[in-house]
């Protein structure tokens, strides 16, 4: 088994107490250990304010660019060692897992990039200088300065890889230092590709850390100019909020929780259309890429009454003759969940959602998965539940965060539609599908503010519209209400989370030459 270490105050470190162990999740056989009992959390904080902070600042854009694709060069040149880790470490399978650990080379990649485009400034010009009295030398000039705190970003166990570096990605180019911890039960890969940077020695001293394991007291010792980065269950992101820090000192709080994100389906399209097909090929795609545990899955399915068996029966040949095992071998398109208590939850979810439901496909039942010992694994097979009546609020508050979707029957009209996809109170991204121009327009104005991205697909871009599930490193990644109220990538934007923004006020061509920059 790999011994799980922590990287803090600049070295490797195992902890004194009890071991976790991680479990391989398609065989329930023990791949690795982490402990930090006994770490001293508040020493690394400091650590990285007193050591990384200065050192990233110091730098300019362009430089901390340069990190940033030397990090993604060493990552893909471990490539193929890191799949294979995603394979054993959550179940993934190859296209899964490629779809994670590309996912984090790739956001770096762009942020490298958008980096290059920043230049040589350590910091950002906001909007425009104002005057601010008759003299028009007299001026005041919005910029935006990294935080001289430590980012401390606490991640899921679903996307280990790319979850992990998309927010080092913007906080380093943002010139932050980060403190980075995974969810246990997946943190091996994230622990790997830790190992790779920090041992290739790319970062400056303090710039990254990692903590393998349970945070402990870290929470507790954070300041006004620190920051929190979360990934997770809402119910976490709630309690997370109560910390002294969060309550009394202002520390910076941003969340990306789960979401009952809709794919809805306008009345003009039939099926066999291209544009139907895509809607399908969506919701077949949400329902088994990664098992299913994507916070950005569709779980609502909004479609005419009159095309409820036609849809039934297209995703159903969808996942016909899909096998679900241990991904060593090419025939397995999807693997397990990732825990066993994953597993727990994702019955139990099913199983109540079908006592208002008919199931169409799949259900709560063990399944034994291909490839993996006999009754091991935690396998759950693909499942569609059609709901007796589309207001039953449970559809709308309850997210089983796994390979299950949920069709909700409607009359096609764009105000009762909008109004569904608002009862889930919130979500990270939505799909509207359509080719009608007066519809989609309802729809968009009606349910965006709802959610943080709205996908609005005709059949002019069915053919080269990316599944809604995808997030880029230049679209906003977060959502109103229950998907948390944060924000994250979106370009330059996500450099924003870790940045103050101060009015400077005084002569024009003073702050013009303390800013290196006319204004």
């Amino acid at each position: 088994m790999v011994t799980l270490k922590s990287y803090l105050s600049g070295s490797w470190q195992v902890g004194n107490g009890t071991d976790s162990i991680l479990i391989n999740p398609s065989t329930e056989e023990p791949v690795a250990t982490s402990n930090t009992k006994g770490l001293d959390f508040q020493a690394a904080l400091v650590f990285a304010r007193d050591k990384g902070g200065p050192a990233l600042r110091a730098m300019n854009f362009s430089q901390r660019a340069d990190l940033l694709k030397a990090m993604s060069r060493a990552l893909y040149e471990q490539r193929e060692r890191l799949l294979e880790v995603s394979r054993d470490c959550n179940g993934a399978t190859r296209g899964d897992s490629k779809f994670d650990v590309d996912g984090a080379t790739g956001t770096l990649s762009s942020y490298a990039k958008l980096g290059a485009k920043l230049g040589e400034h350590g910091f950002r010009m906001d909007g425009v200088a104002s005057n601010l009295a008759a003299n028009a030398r007299y001026v005041g000039q919005h910029v935006l300065l990294p935080r001289p705190g430590v980012a401390v970003h606490i991640n899921a166990f679903n996307f280990p890889a790319w979850g992990t570096f998309e927010k080092i990605a913007t906080a380093i180019l943002a010139g932050m230092p980060v403190i980075s911890k995974p969810a246990t039960s997946t943190a091996w890969l994230a622990y790997e590709m830790m190992k790779i940077v920090i041992d290739a020695n790319i970062l400056p001293e303090g710039a990254l850390s990692f903590i393998a394991g349970s945070s402990g007291d870290l929470l507790n010792h954070l300041g006004p100019q620190d920051v929190v980065a979360f990934t997770g269950a809402a119910s976490t992101a709630a309690m997370l909020r109560g910390f002294e820090p969060f309550l009394h000192k202002s520390t910076r709080f941003n969340a990306e929780a789960d979401s009952l994100n809709a794919a809805i389906l306008g009345p003009d399209v039939q099926p066999g259309d291209d544009l139907w097909n895509l809607f399908v090929r969506n919701i077949v795609t949400d329902m088994t890429q990664k098992a299913g545990q994507k916070c950005t899955a569709i779980r609502r399915v909004f479609v005419p009454s009159e095309h409820v068996e036609a849809l039934e029966e297209s995703i159903q040949e969808g996942l016909y003759g899909l096998k679900v095992g241990y991904p060593t071998e090419k025939e397995v398109r999807m693997g397990p969940v990732a825990s066993a208590a994953q597993l727990r939850d994702v019955r139990l979810g099913i199983e109540t959602l079908a006592k208002h439901a008919d199931i169409v496909v799949g259900g709560s039942e063990p399944v034994q998965g291909l490839h993996a010992p006999e009754g091991k694994g935690y396998f759950v097979a693909p499942t569609l539940l059609r709901a007796h009546d589309t207001n039953n609020p449970i559809f709308h508050e309850l997210e089983v965060f796994g390979p299950c979707a949920t069709i909700l029957p409607y009359s096609g009209d764009a105000t009762q539609g909008a109004s569904l996809i608002a009862r889930g109170e919130g979500c990270l991204v939505s799909s509207a599908y359509s080719n009608k121009r007066d519809w989609l327009r309802e729809i968009c104005f009606a349910a965006a503010p709802w959610n943080g991205r709205l996908q609005l697909c005709s059949k002019k871009v069915s053919d080269s519209a990316l599944p809604p599930g995808m997030v880029l490193p230049n679209q906003l990644h977060g959502g109103p209400g229950r998907a948390g109220g944060g924000e994250e990538l979106g370009g330059e934007r996500g450099l924003a989370l870790y940045c103050n923004r101060v009015a400077l006020q005084g002569d024009r061509l003073m702050l013009s030459k303390l800013l290196g920059s006319d204004i």
